[in-house]
């Protein structure tokens, strides 16, 4: 039997936090919309190589544990050919990939690929979206739609427009019948327990992943902070 190397132990922890989803990113080298610490994080990852075999590994693991979503820059999947990065994760377990950046003339030959492969294809949908477009935008989406809590990069631990988030919301259920989730600069618990009543789900990143690179003992206590409050929130909401 293998020891369990760190990202595993690191993953048992964040799963027993109360994590109920896992989202393993692929390291990219121009992760444009992510901050400082998600950018950090990928910088170490690209030093240790075999960026691919690494996450499909992290992928298979973490699918043990929890649903697992990968969370991809289209430069990655274009790179390698989307049917074989498509096979690759289903084969490792994944529940879906999202492609954060994904160009809107290689949605239809991306949807196919994943779906062909028994995949979500959640979307990551800018606040910036004219409505217009939304149609447009959310086609062939599934699993859930990623509506940015903040405009900023990942990490922002400034203000965020919550009404602004809601009218989004709103648009976007609109425009489909697809959940809508929330991420990005949600930097605390109490704020993620007031955007969790907009919303199907709550995505918590970059402050696991800061707790993960400076002191990772501390990191399963503020996955478990985030977990509380947005258990606590949604019970509230939808006795």
């Amino acid at each position: 039997m293998h020891p369990q190397s760190a990202e595993q132990r690191h993953l048992d922890c964040l799963a027993q936090a109360g994590a109920d989803l896992l989202e393993i990113g692929l390291p990219h080298t121009a992760p444009f919309l992510d901050g400082p610490v998600i950018q950090s994080a990928y910088r170490r990852a690209l030093r240790n190589g075999h960026v691919l075999d690494r996450t499909v590994r992290a992928v298979e693991y973490a699918a043990r544990l929890r649903p697992t979503v990968v969370m991809a820059y289209w430069d990655s999947v274009s790179r390698y050919g989307p049917d074989y990065v498509a096979g690759l994760f289903s084969d490792a377990g994944a529940a879906g990939v999202m492609v954060v950046d994904l160009p809107a003339h290689m949605a239809a030959r991306w949807h196919q690929a994943a779906s062909s492969a028994g995949l979500v294809t959640p979307s990551l949908v800018p606040r910036q979206t004219p409505s217009s477009f939304l149609p447009t935008a959310v086609a062939g989406a599934s699993g859930w739609l990623y509506a940015p809590a903040s405009t900023a990069l990942t990490g922002h631990q400034g203000a965020v427009d919550i009404a602004a988030l809601a009218d989004f919301t709103q648009c976007l259920r609109q425009a489909t019948s697809v959940p809508v989730v929330s991420g990005v600069g949600i930097s605390t618990p109490a704020l993620a327990a007031r955007i969790a009543p907009l919303v199907a789900a709550v995505i918590i990143g970059t402050p696991v992943v800061r707790a993960l690179l400076s002191n990772p003992g501390q990191a399963p206590a503020v996955a478990a902070s985030f977990a509380q409050a947005l258990r606590l929130t949604f019970r509230e909401h939808r006795v």
